[in-house]
């Protein structure tokens, strides 16, 4: 399985790429990036794309819990991803699935321009499936 380096490596590799992150949403603190940050500073990246996916993840109007369509099987986070386009770029955040409290996830900034949104959807699904976080 690969660490952190290894996928973030693999994420820079999809069209348009600009940077990539993986990063701790409760702390906002970056694991590991690579490329270019939006603002220049990929700590400060790292805590604010954190800001947007505590509350997609914490707060009911982003992921409403309805028992109806509620799968027992399923457990973790209600959100599978978000994505965010700007007149510049796309940003996509999956969240990672984790064996502990699953508080990761993977942050993709795209050229709008040159990046394929929903194949970096794709990717990204694989890549988080498959990161080892020990």
């Amino acid at each position: 399985m690969p660490g952190i380096d290894e996928c973030l490596l693999e994420a820079m590799t999809l069209p348009g790429a600009r940077g990539a992150a993986i990063v701790d949403w409760t702390s906002g603190l970056a694991l590991g990036s690579v490329g270019e940050s939006p603002n220049g500073d990929h700590e400060a990246t790292a805590a604010e794309t954190a800001e947007v996916a505590r509350a997609a993840a914490e707060y009911q109007a982003f992921a409403p819990v309805d028992a109806a369509f509620e799968e027992p099987d399923v457990k973790g986070l209600p959100v599978e991803d978000l994505m965010l386009t700007t007149r510049t770029g796309f940003h996509l955040i999956r969240f990672v699935e984790t064996t502990f409290d699953s508080s990761v996830f993977l942050h993709l900034w795209l050229d709008r321009h040159t990046g394929n949104l929903a194949l970096a959807r794709i990717r990204l699904r694989d890549i988080s499936d498959r990161l080892a976080l020990v």
